[in-house]
C-alpha cells in the first residue's frame, strides 16, 4: 500500500497525491507494470475521499504514467527512454551561460532614447482609447502585412513626409527589421548573392549568414556605395543606406542614385534594399527623396523602422515592396501571421493619424540639433582639440571624430573600456580592409550623458599623449 504524508501540503490534495505517485514512478520506487491500489482502499487507508484519488489517477492517466485495465485496476505504464530529474527544492538550476549586458559610465556608441523624451502621456491616452473602442479588432488575428489602419497611416506619412506614393497594400509590418530581412530572404530566395556597403552594419552580415546567404562587400567613396563595387561583387541584391549611411553619415547624391538604379536594371532579378533607418533626423532641410520614389522599374524595396524615431523597444518596422513582389509575397508566404501585437499596431496608427508622430519628430529634431551642438561645443572646448577634428556631414544622430594619433584603433577602444568608456571606431565596420587605420571614431549622442564627457575626453587625451 502506498503511504504518503499529508501534513503541510501546498495546494489541492489530489495534486499532492498525483505528484507523489509520479515522483515514485520516475524514481523507480514503483516499477512499470506494477498495480496501484484501488481508489477505495487508497482512500480508506489515508482517510480521504475516493473522488480525490480518482482525480489524481485521472491526471496520471492523461499524462501517460498510468493506464487502466477494465475490471482489474490501475497499472504503471512502461516509459521507454525515461530520464529521471531530481527536483528536491522545488526549482531547477542549470549551468546556462547567459550573456550579461555591459554597463559603461560613458557610452559614445549607444543608440538608446532617454525615457524623458518618450511621449508616455499621449501613448497611454491612445492605448486606452484603442482598448475601449476597438475590442473586436484587438481580438482578431491580423493578416501577414499588418492591420489596415496602420498601413493606411504609414502610407499617408510616407506621402507627406517622404514624397512617396504608396498603396497601403504594398506595406508589410513586422516586429523589427531583422524579422523583415528574414521574410525578404524567403521571398527572394537565399540562392541570391547579397552585397553590403563597406564600411557597413556588421549585424546584417550575421543575419544573412545565419540564413545561409553569401554576403559580399562593395567599397564606398565620398558619394556612397560605388557602382564599380556593386558590379565587381557579382551580387543580385544590394543592401544600402543611400539617405544617411551608417556609420559614415554619407548622403548619396542624385547622380549616384540613378547610377545605382541603372545597375539594378541591367539584369532581371536584381534588387536594391533601401534602408532608411533614421531619415527623420536630418538636421538641415527636408529629408532627401528616396530611391523608391524615383524607381520606375520596381527594383527598390524600401525599409524603415519606428525604433529610431520613437524607441528601440517599440519593435515595429515596415517595408514597402514593389507591386510584383507584394503579389508574390501573398501567394508564397501568406500562411505567416503578423508578428506585431494588434494593441501596438492600432495605438501607433492613431499616433500617426492624429498628428502626434509629426509633433514628436519636430520636437526631437530640435532636441537633437541642440544636443549635437552641445556635444560638439564640449569637444571643441576640451583639451583634446589639438589632437582631433570633427567630420561634420549632417549625419543624423551621430558624427565622426578623427583622432590625430598613430595608436591603433583597437588599442584606444580597449584602454577606454578599461575605464568604463565605450567607443567604436569606423574601422570596426570596415568589411573589406580589416587593417583600416583611419582613426575615425563614431560619436552617437542620442542618449549620451554630456555631464560625463569631460571625464571621457580627458582620458582620450591622456591615451593619445602617452
Amino acid at each position: 500500500m502506498l503511504t504518503y504524508d499529508f501534513e503541510n501540503i501546498d495546494g489541492p490534495i489530489y495534486e499532492h497525491i498525483y505528484k507523489c505517485i509520479k515522483n515514485d514512478i520516475m524514481s523507480g520506487v514503483i516499477q512499470p507494470g506494477e498495480k496501484l491500489p484501488s481508489k477505495r482502499s487508497f482512500a480508506n487507508n489515508h482517510g480521504i475521499s475516493t473522488i480525490t484519488i480518482q482525480n489524481a489517477y485521472d491526471q496520471l492517466i492523461s499524462e501517460g504514467y498510468v493506464y487502466t485495465v477494465p475490471k482489474k485496476g490501475y497499472y504503471v505504464a512502461e516509459l521507454r527512454g525515461m530520464t529521471n530529474r531530481s527536483v528536491s527544492s522545488g526549482h531547477i538550476t542549470y549551468d546556462i551561460d547567459v550573456p550579461e549586458k555591459e554597463i559603461y559610465e560613458v557610452d559614445f556608441s549607444g543608440n538608446g532614447v532617454s525615457s524623458e523624451n518618450f511621449p508616455f502621456s499621449v501613448w497611454t491616452k491612445l492605448s486606452r482609447e484603442v482598448m475601449a473602442g476597438k475590442k473586436e479588432e484587438l481580438m482578431s488575428a491580423a493578416p501577414l502585412c499588418g492591420v489596415g489602419e496602420l498601413r493606411d497611416a504609414i502610407s499617408e506619412h510616407l506621402r507627406s513626409f517622404r514624397g512617396m506614393i504608396v498603396d497601403p497594400n504594398q506595406i508589410i509590418v513586422g516586429a523589427g527589421t531583422e524579422y523583415l530581412y528574414g521574410l525578404l530572404t524567403e521571398l527572394l530566395g537565399n540562392e541570391k548573392g547579397y552585397v553590403i556597403e563597406s564600411p557597413g552594419y556588421k549585424k546584417l552580415v550575421q543575419i544573412y549568414r545565419q540564413r545561409g546567404i553569401e554576403c559580399r562587400y562593395a567599397s564606398m567613396d565620398r558619394e556612397g556605395v560605388t557602382v564599380k563595387g556593386l558590379a565587381e561583387s557579382g551580387a543580385d541584391v544590394a543592401h544600402i543606406c543611400p539617405n544617411h549611411h551608417f556609420p559614415t553619415g554619407i548622403t548619396m547624391p542624385a547622380s549616384r542614385r540613378y547610377e545605382v538604379l541603372a545597375w539594378a536594371n541591367e539584369k532581371d532579378g536584381r534588387y536594391i534594399i533601401e534602408d532608411d533607418y533614421d531619415s527623420e533626423f536630418r538636421t538641415e532641410g527636408r529629408p532627401i527623396p528616396t530611391l523608391f520614389s524615383i524607381d520606375a522599374c520596381e527594383k527598390v524595396i524600401y525599409m524603415n523602422t519606428f525604433s529610431k524615431s520613437l524607441s528601440p523597444t517599440i519593435r515595429i518596422s515596415y517595408m514597402v515592396l514593389p507591386v510584383h513582389l507584394v503579389n508574390l509575397l501573398f501567394h508564397k508566404l501568406n500562411f505567416y501571421s503578423c508578428t506585431v501585437s494588434n494593441f501596438e499596431q492600432y495605438t501607433l496608427a492613431e499616433f500617426l493619424r492624429q498628428g502626434y508622430f509629426e509633433k514628436h519628430i519636430n520636437r526631437m529634431r530640435l532636441f537633437y540639433m541642440r544636443k549635437r551642438k552641445q556635444v560638439m561645443d564640449i569637444i571643441m572646448k576640451s583639451s583634446i582639440v589639438p589632437y582631433c577634428e570633427i567630420w561634420e556631414n549632417d549625419s543624423g544622430l551621430h558624427f565622426l571624430l578623427r583622432l590625430k594619433t598613430g595608436i591603433p584603433d583597437r588599442t584606444i577602444e580597449r584602454r577606454l573600456r578599461e575605464h568604463g568608456i565605450r567607443i567604436n571606431a569606423l574601422s570596426d565596420y570596415d568589411l573589406i580592409n580589416e587593417e583600416n587605420k583611419s582613426h575615425y571614431f563614431i560619436i552617437n549622442y542620442s542618449n549620451l550623458c554630456v555631464e560625463k564627457m569631460d571625464y571621457a575626453l580627458d582620458l582620450i587625451e591622456n591615451i593619445i599623449k602617452h
